[in-house]
């Protein structure tokens, strides 16, 4: 079974990132996560905690063993240019041009449901989500309160605050 996950609008250039995502694909998701923490570049450390965030969703979400786990694909896209200005010499400007990425991990099975369990579902945390009905009291139309018991009519009657005396 596939898991995803995506990281969106690093404030990396792609092809810096890929950089360090090449040598990730095909090699286990334990091993993946020590070479990302040995690795020097600055886009390390982002993938590494989407490799994390990736194999967290296929332990809890699908019931997957982590030890059976290993990277699929990794795909870098391009995200939106931050354009700025750059001022330099004799009145001129020159662009800069801040590039960002989409990064997207794939993680799949070694073994296909190997070690496979089915995914937790917290009972208690459903029960308390789900709204509790609760008894209205009925609205009475103005004819059934005429034609009503006396307590309810004398409940009426009765101030809590005057502020003079009847």
């Amino acid at each position: 079974m596939k898991v995803q996950a995506k990281l969106k609008n690093l404030r990396i250039s792609a092809r810096k990132t890929r950089l360090v995502t090449r040598g990730l694909v095909g090699i286990d998701a334990r091993e993946a996560a020590i070479q990302l923490s040995k690795q020097v570049k600055k886009s390390s450390g982002p993938i590494a905690m989407l490799l994390k965030s990736a194999v967290a969703n296929a332990v809890n979400n699908f019931g997957l063993a982590e030890e059976n786990l290993y990277v699929a694909d990794i795909q870098v896209g391009e995200a939106a240019t931050l354009k700025r200005w750059l001022p330099r010499a004799f009145g001129r400007a020159t662009p800069l041009l801040r590039r960002g990425c989409h990064v997207t991990i794939i993680l799949d099975e070694k073994v296909e449901g190997k070690g496979r369990v089915e995914p937790k579902k917290n009972e208690a945390v459903s029960e308390s989500v789900a709204p509790k009905k609760v008894a209205t009291p009925k609205k009475r139309t103005l004819a059934e309160e005429k034609a009503g018991s006396a307590p309810t009519q004398a409940a009426k009657v009765t101030k809590v605050f005057q502020r003079k005396s009847v």
